[in-house]
């Protein structure tokens, strides 16, 4: 089903990593692994099939999630210039909400690449429970790897609360 594209609506994906390689020089710099290139090409196409197309891109400074983004961006033919934030790398939900919160209002679809326990549990504050229940499980039951939830978001993004987003999309990216 395709995602809501109402003009008043802001829609928010939040996308953990994609497989990264085990071992790198630091856990900052662990790349993909090639498989990982190919689950987030799957989750770049799958959001482009569902109507999303995103404005802005808030991307962890890590390699693995700039790496994300790459092969998402080129799967879903974006020519977009993403916002890396070494911020993102190491923080909590509530610092990843208050980037989110920083966000200008002419973006109204944002796709944040992040880091698990982070993204999963973001994810979890922010859905009001008003979505589809069956989504909701799904994302409760776990958030792998190349798992991206899509939440529709009424009013501002510096208005974002907790409970204050509509779980309309989530799917785990396998090539």
């Amino acid at each position: 089903m395709p995602l809501p594209t109402g003009t008043s609506t802001r829609l928010l994906a939040l996308l953990r990593h994609a497989k990264a390689e085990q071992h790198g020089p630091t856990d900052f710099d662990r790349p993909l692994a090639e498989r990982g290139h190919q689950d987030a090409a799957v989750v770049g196409s799958w959001l482009v099939t569902e109507g999303f197309e995103a404005d802005h891109a808030l991307v962890s400074a890590a390699v693995r999630t700039r790496e994300t983004w790459a092969s998402l961006a080129a799967a879903a033919g974006w020519d977009l210039d993403a916002e890396v934030d070494r911020g993102l790398y190491a923080a909590g939900p509530d610092t990843a909400l208050d980037l989110v919160r920083e966000v200008d209002d002419d973006v109204r679809r944002l796709l944040v690449i992040g880091h698990n326990p982070t993204i999963a549990v973001l994810a979890q504050l922010l859905d009001d429970g008003d979505g589809d229940p069956d989504l909701a499980e799904e994302m409760m039951s776990g958030y792998p790897t190349g798992a991206v939830a899509v939440f529709e978001v009424d009013g501002s993004w510096a208005d974002l609360e907790e409970g204050g987003a509509r779980l309309v999309g989530f799917h785990v990216g396998r090539g």
